[in-house]
C-alpha cells in the first residue's frame, strides 16, 4: 500500500497544480473574449481607438489568429496605415506555420490578409532622421516620446501618417525639438540640430582657431591706438624740453635744464617706453592674427590637420626695439 501511494503522489501533486491553474487560465481566457466583443463592437461602431486597443489587449492576454486578423482589420480601418501593414504581415507569418487542418479553420483570411497588405504597402510613409556630423556621443533622439534606436537613424523607417514631434538632446544638454508633418506614402528625410552641441564646420560655428585670431587682432589694434596716442604725448613733451633745457634757458650745457624740462623729460621717458611697447604688441598681434588666419584649416581638412600637421603662432621676442614674430609646427 505504501509503494502503490509513493508511485501516485508527484502524479497527484501534478493533479493538484492543474486543477489550480485552470480556474486562473479560464478567468484570462474569459476576460480576453470579454475585451475581443468589446473591442469588435466598437470597431463596428467607428470607435476604433477604444475599439483597437481592447482588440490588442485581448490578444496580448490570449494570443490568437483570429484576434490578430481583427486587430489588423481595426487599424487599417482607423488609418493607422504602418501598424495595420505590420499586423497583416504577422498574421501571415503565424498563418504559413500552421497546419492544413488549421489553415482550412481561418475561412478567407490569408487571402484578404495579403490584398490588403499589398493596398497598405505604398501607403506607409517612412521617415529618415539623422543628427549632424559632431554631435555629441550619447545624444538622444525620440520620435513621439520613444527614444529612436541608434541603428535606425539614417534609415527609412515606416509611421503613420500625420503629425510626429521628433527632439534631441546632448547628454546635459538642453531639448530641440520639432513637429514633422507626413502624408501617406510621404518619404521624407529629416536633418535635426542637437542644442549645445560641437558641430562640424558646415554648421557654421567659429573655430577656436578663428576665435583666437580674433582676439589677437583686437590685442594688436590696441597696441597700436596706445602706441599712437603715447608716442604723441612724448613728441609734445620733446617740445617742451628744447624749450627749457640748454641754450633755451641761457647756459652752454644742453643737458642742463630748469624743472619745467626736467619734469617733460621724465614725462617723455615715461611715455616713450610705452609707445613702443604699444607698437610692439599691436605688431605682434596683428602678425599673430594674420599667421592663424593663414594657417586655418579649410572645411573638411581639420581632421587630417590635427593628425599631420600641427602649427603654432607665437611672439617670439619682445622688446623696447621691436619684436619677432614666426610659427612653429610639424608637419
Amino acid at each position: 500500500m505504501t509503494r502503490c501511494l509513493r508511485r501516485i503522489a508527484p502524479l497527484a501533486l501534478a493533479l493538484c497544480h492543474l486543477a489550480a491553474a485552470t480556474p486562473a487560465a479560464a478567468q484570462e481566457s474569459a476576460a480576453a473574449e470579454a475585451l475581443f466583443d468589446r473591442g469588435l463592437a466598437d470597431m463596428e461602431a467607428g470607435k476604433y481607438e477604444t475599439g483597437c486597443a481592447s482588440i490588442a489587449e485581448s490578444h496580448r492576454i490570449e494570443p490568437k489568429p483570429g484576434a490578430l486578423f481583427t486587430l489588423a482589420i481595426c487599424e487599417s480601418r482607423w488609418g493607422r496605415v504602418a501598424s495595420a501593414f505590420t499586423r497583416f504581415g504577422d498574421y501571415l507569418a503565424l498563418y504559413e506555420q500552421m497546419t492544413p487542418d488549421q489553415k482550412s479553420r481561418q475561412g478567407e483570411r490569408a487571402k484578404v490578409a495579403r490584398k490588403e497588405r499589398d493596398r497598405l504597402g505604398p501607403l506607409v510613409p517612412e521617415l529618415s532622421l539623422s543628427l549632424p556630423p559632431g554631435a555629441p556621443a550619447g545624444t538622444v533622439v525620440k520620435r513621439d516620446g520613444r527614444a529612436v534606436d541608434g541603428a535606425l537613424l539614417g534609415k527609412g523607417v515606416p509611421v503613420e501618417p500625420g503629425e510626429h514631434v521628433v527632439s534631441t538632446q546632448a547628454p546635459g544638454g538642453p531639448v530641440w525639438e520639432t513637429r514633422i508633418q507626413l502624408a501617406e506614402g510621404e518619404k521624407k528625410r529629416v536633418a535635426l540640430q542637437v542644442n549645445g552641441a560641437s558641430t562640424a564646420a558646415p554648421s557654421g560655428g567659429i573655430s577656436g582657431r578663428r576665435t583666437a585670431a580674433f582676439v589677437a587682432g583686437g590685442v594688436g589694434v590696441a597696441g597700436l591706438v596706445l602706441g599712437g596716442v603715447t608716442g604723441a604725448l612724448t613728441l609734445g613733451k620733446k617740445s617742451v624740453v628744447e624749450e627749457h633745457c640748454g641754450s633755451a634757458i641761457g647756459v652752454s650745457d644742453e643737458t642742463a635744464c630748469d624743472q619745467t624740462g626736467i619734469d617733460a623729460a621724465e614725462s617723455a621717458s615715461t611715455t616713450g617706453l610705452v609707445s613702443t611697447i604699444g607698437f610692439g604688441l599691436g605688431l605682434a598681434g596683428l602678425g599673430a592674427a594674420a599667421v592663424l588666419f593663414l594657417t586655418e584649416p579649410k572645411q573638411g581638412e581639420e581632421a587630417a590637420a590635427a593628425t599631420s600637421r600641427r602649427i603654432r603662432a607665437r611672439v617670439l621676442a619682445a622688446g623696447p626695439d621691436g619684436v619677432v614674430i614666426g610659427a612653429r609646427g610639424a608637419w
